[in-house]
């Protein structure tokens, strides 16, 4: 008796384990999936004690899928320069939007269709737009939505634009420059 109990024991596990490896991969790849963090580009935001932590958040791909991005989003996205890597950036301007940069090759630019500006918050220590330029929403691979670790950080990441990353308002100004 005892060895048919293994038997279907093993046997429930075994077809458990192909069903759950399926549904667990599409989940992970269609819905949503965690990632740490590293690096100092958005401090304060995420990784606020530097080296003596890295913030593992919750990236929900579901919403990227159709390009639904927000000014203010923190998102995920393969690195424009390098294809083997993600990082993760504030998105300042959509398309259409006229932002003033901060020390990339044009003073002003106007994003264009398809594209947005992402930016870390902490300028100065991040790769961002300021050094590649607007970014292929092709590129974007997901929204970061919670910090789930570490516990005593455990928030909802909140979409906002530093006042003074805001889109040019005025084509005047634009032209002016």
């Amino acid at each position: 008796m005892a060895h048919g109990f293994g038997r279907r024991y093993f046997k429930a596990f075994v077809s458990g384990f192909f069903v759950a490896v399926p549904v667990t991969v599409t989940f992970l790849d269609r819905v949503a999936c965690v990632a740490r963090v590293e690096g100092a580009s958005m401090q304060p935001s995420l990784n606020p004690e530097g080296r003596l932590g890295s913030d593992i958040v919750l990236l929900n791909r579901w919403r990227i899928r159709n390009y639904e991005v927000h000014r203010g989003d923190i998102v995920s996205l393969v690195s424009p320069k390098n294809p083997e890597q993600k990082i993760i950036k504030r998105v300042i301007a959509l398309e259409g939007d006229i932002i003033k940069t901060m020390g990339y090759r044009n003073k002003f630019v106007r994003i264009p269709g398809g594209h947005v500006w992402v930016e870390g918050d902490h300028h100065g220590h991040s790769f961002d737009s300021n050094s590649f330029g607007p970014v292929s929403l092709g590129l974007l691979h997901a929204h970061a939505t919670y910090i789930l670790w570490p516990p005593n950080r455990w928030q909802k990441l909140k979409s906002f634009i530093p006042p003074d990353r805001n889109p040019v308002e005025k084509e005047d100004e634009y032209l002016q420059q």
